[in-house]
């Protein structure tokens, strides 16, 4: 199997990427620049750390690197979160004061990633149907300097878009309950344990989940994504949403310099991305960016650079002002 590299997330909220990439260098860590190719990262080795190539405040390690005893690690200055679970919120890119929805949020890197996109102006509602797993993430909220978030243990499904507390939503990040076909860390035989009923089962609420969350009324822009590498789970839940909706939500494409797409089954497919161990050294993963037809006028979020098919340079320019918070 091929080996995923440990990927670290610098958290914004509390410090800025020069100042982690200093800490590693006195831990006895070279600092090799920014990667210009996943073959760079693939080649790590020893205590050699790269930036990574897509994601502007996301450092990458040799594979096994272990930080869960790191300062960096234990004060909520850095985040452990694969790659690919990097990409929702990098894409959804609220503006700073947004109001968002992290629908299905724990254990919540992906929450606390959209807080320091937000910079903590504005405000995330999460909603986890498990309390155990709320408790997991209040606590890791709280370790990351999060203080825009409402966390609530709820089923998104029985939350009300209607709600005058919700009006302002205008940025859904989406990640349901999937089969986790695609996380690398399973045990041999395990992922094939998806069985085609719990596979319907799953795209059932999955689709659900998606056509509850494009109707709040504000919404202009949401994105799904799942671990998941069955195509039931992904490109046909899409598909099988946006019919339903007719002509009010549109696939943008995410990340056009990004490898791998959407398998072709979905008319727009390419529009989709996908990850996987092999081809991108992340997890697997499914990411696909819906925004509302007409939305390009009134969108409230002045970046339509960020991983979306507006043209790479407002892109490029938006992740080094990023890079320097």
């Amino acid at each position: 199997a091929a080996q995923v590299p440990r990927y670290v997330r610098v958290n914004t909220l509390k410090t800025c990427v020069d100042d982690v990439i200093d800490f590693f260098k006195r831990q006895g860590y070279s600092y090799l620049g920014k990667a210009a190719s996943v073959e760079e990262l693939r080649a790590l080795s020893g205590k050699k750390f790269l930036l990574d190539l897509h994601l502007p405040e996301l450092l990458v390690f040799p594979p096994q690197t272990d930080f869960h005893d790191n300062l960096l690690y234990t004060s909520g200055h850095i985040i452990l979160q694969d790659k690919a679970s990097c990409l929702p919120a990098f894409l959804l890119s609220p503006a700073a004061g947004s109001h968002v929805i992290d629908a299905c949020a724990a254990p919540g890197n992906k929450t606390s990633h959209l807080a320091a996109l937000l910079k903590n102006k504005g405000q995330i509602f999460a909603f986890d149907v498990d309390p155990k797993r709320v408790a997991t993430m209040s606590t890791l909220l709280t370790r990351a300097g999060v203080t825009s978030c409402q966390l609530a243990q709820q089923d998104f499904l029985t939350v009300d878009p209607g709600d005058a507390k919700y009006s302002r939503v205008t940025h859904i990040l989406l990640d349901p309950s999937c089969s986790g076909s695609g996380m690398v860390t399973r045990g041999p035989g395990e992922e094939a344990a998806a069985s085609a009923e719990r596979l319907q089962a799953l795209s059932g609420f999955q689709r659900r989940v998606l056509s509850h969350a494009l109707s709040f009324p504000a919404l202009q822009r949401l994105v799904y994504s799942t671990c998941s590498l069955h195509r039931e789970e992904n490109e046909d839940v899409v598909q099988a949403v946006l019919q339903e909706q007719g002509s009010a939500f549109r696939l943008v494409t995410a990340f056009p310099s990004w490898p791998c797409r959407g398998l072709a089954a979905l008319p727009g497919a390419e529009c989709c991305l996908r990850a996987s161990p092999t081809e991108t050294l992340t997890q697997g993963f499914f990411v696909a960016v819906l925004e509302r037809c007409g939305a390009g006028a009134a969108a409230p979020s002045p970046q339509p650079g960020e991983g979306t098919e507006a043209g790479a340079a407002p892109k490029k320019r938006k992740r080094k002002k990023q890079q320097v918070k």
